[in-house]
């Protein structure tokens, strides 16, 4: 229970890694506040959800209004990722994705500073796909290798306060994303691919965004730790 006391802000909580996220650091002992766009999921002791689309930055207020008077862990987890060629993609498709995958994120983190407590904890969850493009994904991957680029700046100038900002970067992990961008034999592949012979699952995400969040991390900083089960070595 080392996030006995901690207050937690975890964006996309709803289902998949998000939902993971928030289980464990309930799980920890923490009391998490978490976002979701259409339904929040079945009640999870400890926790509150706040409906915030993240294609409007007007839901940084509904995201941070339960924690005005201050907490101490974000995790930027909510994405879009639209399977589109880069041959036909449009400017409106442009705007939209990086405004849900990185400036939403972005004025999250800028809020965040004046909420977060002196030694807290920022968690941005990227993708294996900034440094293993694939076809059809170019929005998503251009939006999230800016999220970690910004992950890096940030571990700077949140440091002085102690603040370390770190980015998760999950391989294949079984989700409903997962299973919705990527066609069978393309699993089938990742599984073969990955050294611990599997695709991941939430929960072992949520392990290491949960690690970097907790006391045992406090050295670590501007870090992008692939969470892959051995896709990438």
């Amino acid at each position: 229970m080392e996030l006995t006391g901690k207050v937690a802000v975890v964006t996309g909580g709803s289902r998949g890694i998000g939902r993971a996220i928030v289980h464990e650091l309930a799980r920890r002992g923490a009391r998490v506040v978490f976002s979701y766009r259409e339904a929040p999921g079945a009640p999870v002791d400890g926790t509150t959800a706040v409906r915030a689309d993240q294609a409007d930055l007007a839901g940084l207020e509904a995201l941070f209004a339960p924690v005005t008077d201050g907490f101490d862990i974000l995790v930027n987890n909510a994405a879009i990722n639209p399977a589109t060629p880069i041959a036909t993609l449009t400017p409106a498709e442009f705007d939209h994705v990086l405004t849900v995958n990185t400036k939403f994120p972005l004025f999250a983190m800028q809020r965040a500073a004046t909420l977060l407590r002196d030694h807290g904890r920022i968690v941005n969850v990227s993708t294996l796909n900034t440094v293993v493009p694939a076809p059809g994904h170019g929005l998503y991957c251009a939006s999230k290798g800016a999220l970690e680029q910004l992950t890096a700046v940030a571990a700077r100038e949140f440091g002085p306060r102690g603040i370390t900002v770190n980015t998760v970067s999950p391989g294949s992990t079984e989700t409903e994303l997962f299973r919705e961008t990527n066609p069978p034999e393309a699993v089938a592949q990742a599984v073969a691919f990955t050294a611990l012979g599997r695709l991941g699952r939430p929960a072992d995400v949520a392990a290491v965004v949960a690690f970097l969040a907790g006391p045992d991390s406090g050295w670590i900083t501007g870090q992008n730790l692939r969470a892959t089960g051995g896709f990438l070595v």
